[in-house]
């Protein structure tokens, strides 16, 4: 019998700043290990994007990365972006313009202890992606009293059923392996009855629609928090919680927060997700001051890969992968400084490679 063909997978990656051409290839590295075992083949496109590029070029996402993005890639890897904190003209986010150019509509953040902590921790956060306050759209005026700011907070019915669904959806493959799920809708509709409003109503009619029709969730339960409670339940029951879905603000405030739960942001990944593609990304910041030094984690690139591949259906080579770190991190003998080790990058990785056999 003739052996399988190798499913080819190309993927993009972007770097993009600072510890970002640090962890890519690190990550790259373990999907290049982690193929034979599954029958995969993978292929890689160097892409650029970031401050960096922008200081270079003039544009921080060029128009070349987004078409061979969507031309020639199955999905993506990107790094990290020193953004500057204080505005320059012509400069905007690379990232968010991706998340809008590409409708990756879902940034998923998985967020879990390993084994054996005091308080297991297993939970992930659906961050809608693309509006909220994220749209950017601002202006200053001068008043009697002085200059006033403000900014358009952007809530539209049509995201966050996207962004519900998704959330939904993510429950019912977790209640497949536990039995049940929940989902906690975290909102603010006490104070914005009209945006938030909108969001938490948005997110309940996905949930009753199909209660009332094919009932795919049936196993799934569904809860609310305020958005200031949930700060308060995240960081004193963490345990207690299976599927957060927030707008977007509010979803990137609580996953870099639940970050800290789990010792670093060098161990969180999340991944930006349409229908049809996912950019894998590390929760973590270009880390300008280790740059270069060979010490950034990688683990929340190499985890980011893994959910890249869980959202392109290679759910058993993500898993692999997980345990590859997860034991790793067990054992505690090779972990970078900031988990209180003394490894290199290239000695984490090389730890990861030789539990992946």
């Amino acid at each position: 019998m003739a052996a399988a063909a190798k499913r080819s997978l190309r993927i993009g990656l972007i770097p993009g700043d600072g510890i970002g051409l640090e962890v890519i290839p690190a990550a790259r590295q373990v999907l290049e290990a982690v193929a034979p075992h599954f029958n995969l083949n993978f292929s890689f496109v160097d892409l650029e994007a970031g401050w960096a590029t922008f200081q270079k070029t003039g544009t921080a996402l060029p128009e070349a990365t987004v078409e061979r993005l969507q031309n020639e890639c199955d999905g993506a890897l990107f790094g990290a972006i020193s953004s500057p904190s204080t505005k320059v003209p012509g400069y905007s986010s690379p990232i968010v313009a991706l998340r809008k150019r590409l409708s990756l509509y879902a940034n998923v953040r998985p967020v879990k202890s390993v084994a054996g902590a005091p308080k297991p921790i297993d939970l992930v956060i659906v961050r809608e992606n693309t509006e909220d306050l994220y749209v950017k759209e601002e202006k200053t005026y001068d008043t009697p009293t002085g200059p006033v700011a403000e900014a358009i907070k952007r809530i539209s019915a049509f995201a966050s059923t996207n962004i519900g669904r998704m959330a939904f959806d993510i429950a019912a493959t977790r209640a497949q392996r536990a039995g049940r799920a929940n989902v906690t809708i975290t909102h603010k509709s006490n104070v914005l009855s009209q945006t938030d409003g909108l969001f938490r109503e948005s997110v309940r009619a996905v949930y009753d629609s199909d209660r009332q029709t094919a009932n795919k969730y049936a196993n799934v339960t569904l809860d609310e928090q305020i958005v200031d409670s949930m700060v308060y339940r995240l960081f004193r029951d963490p345990q207690t919680l299976d599927v957060i879905v927030a707008p977007n603000l509010y979803g990137d405030i609580l996953s870099d927060g639940a970050a800290a739960l789990v010792g670093s942001l060098g161990l969180v990944p999340s991944a930006n997700v349409g229908d049809g593609f996912a950019i894998g990304e590390p929760c973590h910041g270009s880390a300008p001051d280790i740059a270069g030094t060979g010490v950034a984690n990688p683990v929340a690139a190499v985890r980011s890969a893994a959910v890249m591949l869980e959202f392109m259906g290679h759910q058993e080579a993500a898993g692999r992968i997980y345990e590859a770190v997860d034991a790793g991190l067990v054992e505690g003998a090779v972990v970078s400084p900031d988990l209180g080790g003394k490894a290199t990058t290239k000695e984490v990785v090389e730890d990861i490679l030789k539990r992946l056999v």
